[in-house]
């Protein structure tokens, strides 16, 4: 089985980077292998709401000049599990992760889905505040693809400034350890269903309610 994790930190290797390396050291006890995409560091641009990938249903975003993300879509759409990770900017996502997961999880949507049950986890690291309301944004993405979600025991946010930092912050990486555990079993109930043929619930199309007609 593989992960795929977008690391959304500008910086490669700062705490965002180790929390997923910490949860891809447990999955790989269980024989789980992870990718890691390093997307912060990119010039990603956000959606322009144009529904083009609906239009189209070629499971690409129509834009041209950032096309690694279409790459990194069909990445996560091959991958058993998707870890998304970001810093927190200003007590929100940071804007180019933000950016990404607009437009993956908007050309999974209008492409029937891409990400459904597969198993998804976010991560959060952050200097002081703002941790547990970008740990909420993250999640909206994963709820609204219909991915299973692990859990672990507490929210999925870890604390440090500098890189290295976050190690000092004990109860963080524990909810790192975990949620990689957590993530891994998971991931083997998931392939056990499909292996004992397990019918998953039948998808529903989506419906649309617009509160202002």
């Amino acid at each position: 089985m593989k992960v795929v994790a977008i690391n959304g930190s500008p910086n490669k290797k700062g705490n965002t980077a180790q929390l997923i390396d910490t949860i891809a050291q447990e999955l790989a006890q269980e024989g789980i292998t992870t990718e890691v995409l390093h997307i912060g560091n990119k010039t990603i641009r956000g959606c322009f709401g144009c529904g083009g990938c609906a239009k189209n249903k070629d499971e690409r975003c129509i834009a041209k000049d950032d096309e690694h993300v279409n790459e990194y879509i069909q990445k996560m759409k091959e991958a058993d599990g998707i870890i998304i990770g970001t810093p927190v900017h200003w007590a929100g996502i940071a804007g180019t992760m933000k950016s990404f997961l607009d437009r993956a999880f908007y050309v999974s949507s209008a492409n029937g889905n891409l990400f459904r049950h597969k198993v998804g986890a976010s991560i959060v690291a952050v200097r002081r505040s703002g941790g547990v309301s970008t740990f909420d944004a993250m999640n909206h993405y994963l709820t609204y693809a219909e991915m299973i979600m692990p859990t672990t025991n507490y929210w999925n946010v870890a604390h440090g400034r500098v890189p290295g930092e976050v190690h000092e912050d004990l109860e963080g990486m524990q909810i790192a350890r975990v949620l990689g555990k957590n993530m891994a079993f998971t991931l083997k109930m998931v392939q056990n269903a499909k292996a004992n043929n397990l019918p998953f619930p039948e998808q529903e199309a989506k419906i649309m309610t617009n509160f202002v007609r």
